[in-house]
């Protein structure tokens, strides 16, 4: 047989393929619209939840998605992302030739924030058109839902483009969602830490969101933006530390390139920036357990329990 005989049997088989994703992720997204009750590919029927992923993601040409899209195959759960999930600049072509050829295996089960560089294309157009309803809504970007007995906060941390001021529209809802779905348990993710050792340092912008849920007495933060892994230990919005404050974790490790450390913040008790990975919580009614996973063939990793969520009645 020819070569060009091949060449056309190979193009037909990636031309189905293709097709099929496609259909799955159309059924995917109307189950999200329609609010059908069916089980999150990836999530197990048995056991607590578990909540895994990274964010800054995605570049054509590097390995280090590639060897976090392969620790994900391994972990059964709902995917999050931090932002910045494909780089240069978050257009719809990126997702589809960056992005979706590795984290796009875990379409079905992932629940996306956005980044910086998704703003990068006008209104991050890129970013709804891939994710579609399951990024939360166009020009908004922020969302909640429940997973086991915990309440999760999706944020939209570009200040600039939706506004994260205390009187701003996505704080309002915050502040009404958590009044109104008070959970013992609360987790909340976005792209910009307010506390960070990494290139990009601290982001006071995002005080707000941290106010909120610190009087909500939420649990767990989780961002990205710095390409790095940090854990800071429990403090409240204003940097000190208390047993009854927030853990941050810094999971800005998808495979962007990574980048050093910088001022070493008060309360940061773990860190690396040697090595691609995911952050992997495993979501107890009244507690939690996390661990970073590092790439395969590298060795840092951090992990422990969290406090008992004994914040709410």
């Amino acid at each position: 047989m020819t070569t060009g005989w091949w060449t056309r049997r190979a193009f037909s088989c990636l031309t189905r393929v293709t097709m099929v994703r496609r259909v799955l992720r159309a059924c995917a997204a109307a189950v999200v619209v329609l609010g059908i009750g069916l089980p999150v590919a990836g999530v197990t029927a048995a056991g607590d939840p578990v909540l895994v992923g990274a964010g800054d993601i995605a570049t054509c040409g590097g390995s280090g998605d590639s060897a976090t899209a392969a620790l994900l195959a391994g972990i059964p759960g709902t995917v999050f992302t931090a932002g910045d999930n494909a780089y240069p600049d978050g257009s719809l072509s990126n997702y589809q030739d960056c992005y979706d050829p590795t984290w796009g295996a875990a379409f079905a089960r992932t629940r996306p924030s956005l980044g910086n560089h998704e703003y990068a294309t006008s209104g991050a157009a890129g970013y709804f058109a891939y994710f579609g309803s399951r990024g939360g809504s166009a020009g908004k970007g922020y969302y909640a839902y429940n997973l086991g007995t915990w309440r999760i906060y999706v944020l939209n941390s570009n200040c600039s483009r939706v506004g994260c001021g205390a009187t701003s529209a996505q704080v309002r809802w915050l502040k009404a969602d958590l009044a109104a779905n008070p959970r013992r348990c609360i987790l909340a993710y976005w792209h910009h830490p307010l506390f960070s050792s990494g290139f990009h340092g601290n982001i006071a912008a995002v005080r707000p969101f941290w106010d909120a849920l610190y009087a909500a007495r939420a649990d767990v933060v989780i961002n990205g933006h710095d390409h790095d892994y940090e854990r800071f230990t429990r403090q409240t919005p204003s940097g000190s530390r208390s047993a009854h404050g927030i853990m941050e974790f810094v999971s800005g490790t998808g495979g962007a390139e990574r980048r050093p450390f910088f001022t070493i913040r008060a309360n940061s008790v773990s860190r690396s920036s040697t090595t691609f990975g995911v952050l992997k919580l495993t979501l107890h009614p009244g507690s939690y357990d996390w661990q970073f996973v590092p790439q395969a063939g590298m060795s840092f990793t951090d992990g422990g329990t969290g406090k008992a969520c004994t914040h709410r009645a």
